[in-house]
């Protein structure tokens, strides 16, 4: 069983991609929406709320963790792997490889929080594959409300997310990368924002390696395809938000503390 962990229902963009290449696979989400969003939390919250949420995922047996929250990913990711050194942990690296291999004008826009660009994972990805390149970093305040309303093609989407393309174009970006999973479901208005530029997602390559993962650990003997998605916010709203992203379906339930245990 794979775990998909995020602050809301951003995530679902890596479930997606999984379901797209492995349909049989059992998937277990947590929408910590209790908390969403966490890009303009301190980074000692953030890592507090994500390792509480990853004992919880660990309780429940599931191997391996996607931690598909690219805030979450640059915060407490590190913390994750040493509190559970035997359970692999698939982060949100922002793709700045593959963007630096595609650019032409030598200048990438990376759309993110503001936690994601001052993380150390995205100085780390750009020293290491970029360093000859421009990185220019957007912090996107407000997408992530955007798309936890359910709202992804508005007038007030399509304004907010030029808005905040308008200066990656003008720095002259030719690949955008998205570094929020929330992100691709606004794709739609990101591409009409920033026409003929490269768009990349790295929920595909995340899927890749957590299938990779799951089936090193047995995940073939039981395979179901079913989805089971959790939250620590509303129920109802979660249910809401699966169909008007058009999810998998699948049991949808609340997280509580007794479950821990």
């Amino acid at each position: 069983m794979i775990a998909i962990y995020d602050s809301g229902i951003g995530g679902a963009s890596v479930l997606l991609a999984v379901r797209a290449i492995a349909p049989d696979v059992d998937i277990l989400y947590l929408a910590d929406q209790a908390h969403v969003p966490y890009g303009d939390r301190s980074p000692d919250d953030i890592r507090a709320i994500a390792l509480d949420c990853a004992d919880w995922l660990v309780a429940q047996g599931a191997i391996p963790v996607v931690v598909a929250c690219n805030t979450a990913s640059a915060v407490a990711l590190s913390a994750m792997r040493a509190r559970y050194p035997d359970i692999p942990f698939v982060g949100m690296v922002p793709a700045v490889k593959p963007a630096a291999q595609q650019s032409v004008s030598g200048v990438i826009g990376v759309m993110a929080t503001a936690a994601t660009l001052q993380g150390q994972l995205l100085a780390d990805v750009t020293h290491a594959h970029a360093p000859h390149l421009t990185v220019v970093g957007q912090p996107c305040h407000g997408l992530v409300e955007f798309v936890e309303a359910g709202d992804v093609d508005s007038p007030s989407v399509r304004q907010a997310v030029a808005s905040h393309v308008a200066p990656l174009v003008a720095a002259g970006a030719d690949v955008l990368v998205l570094g929020c999973t929330h992100y691709p479901f606004l794709r739609a208005a990101i591409a009409d924002a920033a026409p003929g530029i490269t768009i990349i997602d790295p929920a595909p390559a995340v899927a890749q390696q957590a299938i990779r993962l799951s089936l090193a650990h047995g995940a073939s003997i039981h395979e179901r395809g079913q989805t089971a998605y959790y939250t620590t916010g509303s129920v109802s709203h979660l249910q809401w938000q699966i169909a008007a992203l058009g999810l998998p379906p699948g049991t949808v339930c609340a997280r509580t503390k007794e479950q821990q245990t």
